[in-house]
């Protein structure tokens, strides 16, 4: 069994506990409830001119264990707004990741940047709660879903107002998530069978990704080179997590990072690259 394979066991076994006290009917109706005319806030963000920069807010990961025992998240989270960030992506798995439910509710109430809910998504019943949570995107692994559910995740999600970001790692899975209708694809550098990194992953599989979709390059991007190499390459965005959190100055390091992105700038060299 891969590490994939645990934290997807166990994220089923989390929500069918909570199924257990609040049933899918109930949880659906309150989240069709809410307003779903958001104008889709995440994948604007996406989309602006120059290399957007969806900046994470994490305690922990399976590969490195805690990344910082301190974990001041509305601190970070106004820091990442204030030195420029595009959106914010927020764990809410808490057994790997040591994510919580209540970080994202509160991170999403106090900033007006999009928010991510990074988790992985095996059920629809998450995606009625990142909903309530006020999140503005969900995301969705190929990985760890059949065609038919990307389908069904993606049709739910759009109903809500919610974005997606689909993940994938190969060639057929660029191939499943464009088949399915995704907007907004991710290329993880991480292999989540392995949790190898190779930053030339997504730099490689950037050609299979039409220019009219948002192409976003997820793990391993540690300094500004490696940005400008994606910017290069024709990446529209950029999910960068341990790299910030590990940061004693994260807006400083925001700023350098931006600085290389030409953010605000003409979007012709993306354009030209694609």
């Amino acid at each position: 069994m891969t590490i994939l394979d645990e934290i997807s066991a166990k994220t089923k076994a989390r929500i069918e506990q909570r199924k257990s006290q609040v049933p899918l009917s109930v949880l659906r109706a309150q989240a069709q409830a809410l307003p779903n005319n958001t104008g889709f806030p995440f994948e604007r963000a996406l989309k602006k001119p120059g290399m957007s920069l969806i900046c994470e807010v994490k305690r922990a990961s399976p590969s490195k264990g805690l990344i910082t025992p301190d974990f001041p998240y509305l601190q970070i989270a106004q820091e990442y707004e204030a030195a420029g960030a595009d959106a914010i992506s927020c764990l809410t798995e808490p057994f790997y990741f040591h994510g919580h439910d209540a970080y994202l509710q509160e991170i999403a109430a106090a900033r007006s940047i999009p928010v991510l809910r990074k988790d992985f998504t095996i059920d629809a019943y998450m995606i009625y709660e990142a909903k309530l949570l006020g999140a503005a995107a969900i995301l969705l692994i190929c990985a760890i879903l059949s065609d038919s559910k990307l389908n069904e995740y993606l049709t739910i999600a759009e109903d809500l107002g919610l974005s997606a970001l689909v993940e994938a790692h190969t060639e057929d899975e660029i191939a499943r998530a464009i088949n399915c209708g995704a907007r907004i694809i991710g290329v993880n550098n991480r292999d989540l069978k392995t949790f190898r990194v190779d930053l030339a992953t997504s730099i490689r599989l950037r050609k299979l990704v039409p220019p009219t979709l948002t192409y976003v390059s997820e793990s391993g991007i540690q300094t500004a080179a490696d940005l400008t190499k994606l910017y290069q390459n024709g990446t529209d965005a950029v999910l960068i997590g341990e790299t910030l959190m590990r940061a004693p100055n994260k807006k400083q390091l925001l700023h350098e990072l931006r600085a290389k992105t030409s953010k605000g700038n003409s979007n012709d060299e993306k354009e030209s690259q694609n």
